[in-house]
C-alpha cells in the first residue's frame, strides 16, 4: 500500500511563495519522487524530480530558478518551494511515487501512485 498526500497549496499573488508538502507511505519514498501540474484541458505537465541517494534534483525550464524540490527522508516528506510566483503557474499540483523501472520520469505514465492534488492560484 503506498499513500501520497498533499498540502500547502492556495491564492496567492504574482511574486508571492509557496511551499508544497508532500506525505509518502511505503518504502517507494525512499525512491525519487517528482511533482507534475495539471491545468483543466491539459495533460500533465512535469515539475520537478528529486531522486534517492545524493538527492539529485532536475527541474523543468519554466520553473527553473524559482522552484526548489527538497526532501526529508526521517520524515517521510518531499517539498516543492516555489518562489516568485507567475499567474502561468496556476494549475494542480501533484506529489508522485513509485517510477517505473527504466523510465527517467519525465512523463506522467512513468509513475503509478498520485496524490489527489493541491490547488495553486496565482492572481493579482
Amino acid at each position: 500500500q503506498v499513500d501520497v498526500a498533499e498540502s500547502g497549496g492556495g491564492l496567492v499573488q504574482p511574486g508571492d511563495s509557496l511551499r508544497l508538502s508532500c506525505v509518502a507511505s511505503g518504502r517507494t519514498f525512499r525512491h525519487t519522487m517528482a511533482w507534475f501540474r495539471q491545468v483543466p484541458r491539459k495533460a500533465h505537465e512535469f515539475v520537478a524530480r528529486i531522486s534517492e541517494g545524493r538527492y539529485g534534483s532536475r527541474l523543468s525550464e519554466s520553473v527553473k530558478g524559482r522552484f526548489t524540490i527538497s526532501r526529508d527522508d526521517a520524515k517521510n516528506m518531499v517539498f516543492l518551494q516555489m518562489n516568485n510566483l507567475k499567474p502561468e503557474d496556476t494549475a494542480v499540483y501533484h506529489c508522485v511515487a513509485g517510477l517505473s523501472p527504466m523510465r527517467t520520469g519525465l512523463g506522467a505514465d512513468d509513475w503509478m501512485h498520485w496524490g489527489r492534488g493541491t490547488q495553486v492560484t496565482v492572481s493579482s
